[in-house]
This record gives C-alpha cells, structure tokens and sequence, in this order.
C-alpha cells in the first residue's frame, strides 16, 4: 500500500512538467515555424516515366494532371496491389 501511495504521489509531482510537452499533430491547421519548405519540384524524365508506366501513348487527357503534380505523395506514382490487379506492370518480374 505504501509503495502505491508513494507511486500516485510520484505521478502528481510530474504531471505538470508532462503538460508542456509538445505534443505532434495538436494543432493540425498550423504549420511549423521551422518546417521544410519545398521552394521547386522538378520533374525528370525518369520521373515520368516511371509515373506513367504502364501507360500507352497517346496519354489519356485524364493524366493531364501529372503536369501539375507536385512532390506530395499520390498512389498513382507508386506500385499497389499485384497479380491480376496490376493493369500498369509494376510487378513484373524483369
């Protein structure tokens, strides 16, 4: 009993050195003062053409869009699911 006592009393001295702690993501709509910032993303031509591998020419109007992309993350630039899913060929074995 007394060894719990001294543990609750233990944790009640701490709690407000807890408080302050920086906590990530609890201020979701502000963006950090020393964040990294992405001043240009260039695109090269290994960058296309791994973005639109699998993809025969003429290219759809529909991935106009790629000319826009930036270096955020978009599952269309990266394999996903395998077997008769792949339409693209990300999987195949070279």
């Amino acid at each position: 009993m007394k060894r719990f006592i001294l543990m609750i009393f233990g944790l009640l001295l701490i709690q407000p050195a807890l408080s302050y702690a920086f906590v990530a993501g609890s201020q979701p709509y502000q963006r950090p003062a020393n964040a990294p910032r992405i001043q240009q993303y260039v695109r090269s031509p290994a960058w296309y053409q791994q973005a639109l591998q699998g993809v025969s020419q003429p290219y759809p109007a529909s991935l106009s869009f790629i000319q826009y992309q930036g270096a955020w993350y978009t599952p269309f630039t990266r394999p996903g699911m395998t077997g008769p899913y792949d339409l693209r060929g990300w999987h195949v074995k070279k």
